[in-house]
């Protein structure tokens, strides 16, 4: 091929050879360019090649060329000679062929564009590996929910009480050792800023009391309005400490009679939503907390028609009289237990009114202008009367040891005052005294039942009264004792709240401000977890679809599918099924890794969730975020 070319360059030219960038070849000094073609070798090296020749680039192949495009010229040759044949030349675009596989080309061209490689299994460690699945999905519906503006404006601040509300729901705490378990997980290194203590954590909670009043008002606006159900209810929760102002001694609903505690009102919309809570000294009365509650709702929620559903002990006569005066503001309750002896006594109330139904209307002039419910429950009046019967044989057998300490020969019980005190201690304990006789002398001691009071109180068994003023064609009968049943969703709050999730209790905060704080970020996590619960039912034992009561004084009852879930532990797609807890923490294996490759390149990488994990991100309606924030 050399010398032909040379052969050309000496016949029709001055010898000359050039050569361009591209490796064309010129010939030099031509005095009659047409000469050329007659000759043999321009038929295969035209100066107007076709673009397949033209763009042609061929080796020596691997063994002497990095890149080994093409094994040899004579390939390449006869591979654009069959593309001349099968393609149209115009428009064609670049085609790249070589004898390796296609992962190595995949590796070349990485590799040009700069690129590093290892082998697989070395040159790489993980640096660290974060817990991350669960915080990212409580973060997820935080923003689904808007948590972050219902706050207030974007600040360090805000950005703490959002951590604290994440962490409440996957890790309570102390404020302490909740700072130490962000920086055990990506919560920590993503949404916290470095270096932050218990100082910035008060300082927060300080920023969340000022807005607290705000916060609850756009809560009612998004799940209350005019004409809306409102349900309230009020609990208490022990206290360490001796400093609190707000720490007193009352009615403990946690049975820790011994303890100072705080009380706190919590308010919610029809399906337990929390909207509202306020923190009371540990001695203060439900009426009280019930007289605060209606004020937010005239004043601060701007609402002039709702309907306050409260408990007996809530809702007195009393505070009734007050609604009334007010205007606007309906209220159903129910009886306390005296009110219906008198109703029972005045034979407003019969057994023979249940012989059909378990509900019955009724009316009284004590209560014109309202409406009453009578409702009895079967099972409730079983439960009574065997609880009854049971704490009566115990106080008999204890009033019977007693009574043998006093008749004994040797070291007999004497003196009244102290067969009196022992007697104290067990009808007390039983709460038995008035269905009891009981006879002391300086050395004897009698007692009997009083059989016909224990009639009548069990004739009354299961019995309770509905007590509304809302008018019955807005709320017949069967939905005004729903909706007083309906208090047993604030109920499940306040579990949720004290022991199942959130671990509110007990309160080691000592001043009022820090205490009232604490209360309502725990407020904040249960609307959080109220919402991810609702989210991840069909994950976890959680009846999704409630039945409605046939009758609504009857017992509440699961669905056929939540009773399935029950038996078999395991959905209908055969996957083990969850309660809360557990569900979070099998997100938390879904961890972020830190690995640092040789050179110090480092890239965070999240391990493969699996099926239930990508399931949950789907049922809160997020994607599974390599990384948290920013608000």
């Amino acid at each position: 091929m050399t010398a032909a070319v040379t052969r050309l360059a000496q016949t029709h030219g001055d010898s000359g050879l050039r050569f361009t960038q591209r490796q064309d070849v010129i010939l030099t000094g031509v005095a009659e360019p047409s000469a050329l073609s007659t000759e043999p070798l321009l038929e295969r090296l035209c100066p107007e090649p076709d673009p397949f020749e033209r763009a042609m680039v061929a080796c020596t192949s691997a063994p002497f060329c990095k890149f080994g495009i093409l094994a040899m010229k004579p390939y390449g040759t006869r591979l654009v000679e069959e593309l001349r044949q099968r393609i149209a030349p115009e428009g064609w675009g670049r085609l790249h062929l070589s004898h390796l596989p296609k992962e190595t080309i995949e590796l070349i061209r990485a590799s040009l564009a700069g690129k590093s490689h290892v082998v697989a299994g070395e040159g790489f460690d993980i640096e660290r590996s974060l817990p991350h699945g669960h915080v990212a999905l409580l973060f997820a519906m935080a923003e689904r929910l808007g948590l972050a503006k219902l706050l207030g404006p974007p600040c360090a601040e805000r950005d703490l009480v959002v951590s604290l509300v994440i962490a409440r729901c996957a890790k309570p705490a102390s404020k302490l050792a909740t700072t130490r378990w962000w920086a055990d997980t990506t919560l920590g290194s993503d949404l916290v800023p470095q270096g932050v203590g218990t100082d910035e954590v008060y300082a927060a909670m300080d920023w969340l009391l000022s807005r607290q009043r705000a916060i609850e008002a756009s809560l009612a606006r998004r799940h209350l309005s005019e004409g809306s159900m409102v349900l309230h209810d009020l609990s208490s929760s022990w206290m360490e400490g001796t400093h609190c102002p707000l720490a007193a001694r009352g009615y403990s609903r946690d049975h820790k009679s011994g303890k100072a505690q705080i009380e706190y009102g919590l308010m919610t919309d029809a399906e337990g939503r929390p909207i509202s809570i306020e923190v009371f000294a540990g001695n203060t009365a439900d009426p009280s907390a019930f007289v605060s509650a209606v004020e937010a709702v005239r004043t601060r929620f701007k609402l002039e028609k709702v309907v306050l559903v409260g408990d007996r002990g809530m809702i007195t006569s009393a505070r009734i009289d007050a609604l009334r005066s007010l205007g606007g503001i309906s209220w159903i309750t129910c009886l306390r237990a005296p009110q219906i002896r008198v109703l029972a006594e005045q034979g407003a109330i019969q057994l023979s009114l249940f012989d059909e139904a378990n509900l019955c209307k009724i009316t009284h002039p004590d209560y014109a202008g309202e409406r009453l419910v009578a409702c009895r429950n079967p099972a409730l009046a079983a439960e009574r009367a065997r609880k009854r019967s049971e704490l009566l044989l115990a106080t008999e057998a204890e009033l019977q040891k007693i009574a043998a300490a006093v008749t004994r020969e040797r070291r007999p019980l004497r003196g009244k005052d102290a067969i009196a005190l022992r007697v104290g201690k067990v009808v007390n304990r039983y709460k038995m005294a008035k269905h009891f006789d009981i006879t002391i002398g300086e050395d004897r001691l009698s007692f009997s039942r009083r059989e016909e009071e224990i009639a009548a109180e069990a004739r009354l068994d299961g019995i309770y009264v509905i007590r509304t003023n809302v008018a019955e064609v807005r709320l017949d009968a069967p939905g005004a004792v729903s909706a007083y049943k309906g208090l047993a969703v604030v109920e499940r709050d306040f579990s949720n709240m004290k022991a199942i999730d959130l671990d509110l209790r007990p309160i080691y905060h000592f001043t009022e401000d820090r205490v009232r704080a604490h209360v309502f970020v725990c407020m904040l996590a249960a609307y959080l977890l109220w919402h991810v619960r609702k989210a991840l039912a069909p994950l976890c034992f959680a009846d999704e679809e409630t039945p409605q009561r046939a009758d609504p004084v009857a017992p509440a009852t699961r669905s056929r599918q939540a009773k399935n879930k029950d038996a078999t532990k395991v959905d209908a797609a055969g996957e083990a099924l969850h309660d809360l807890s557990t569900l979070l923490n099998h997100l938390a294996t879904l961890t972020r890794n830190t690995v640092l490759f040789a050179g110090g390149v480092r890239i965070d990488k999240l391990a493969l969730p699996t099926a239930l994990q990508r399931r949950a991100f789907e049922l809160v309606g997020a994607p599974i975020p390599t990384r948290i924030g920013p608000l």
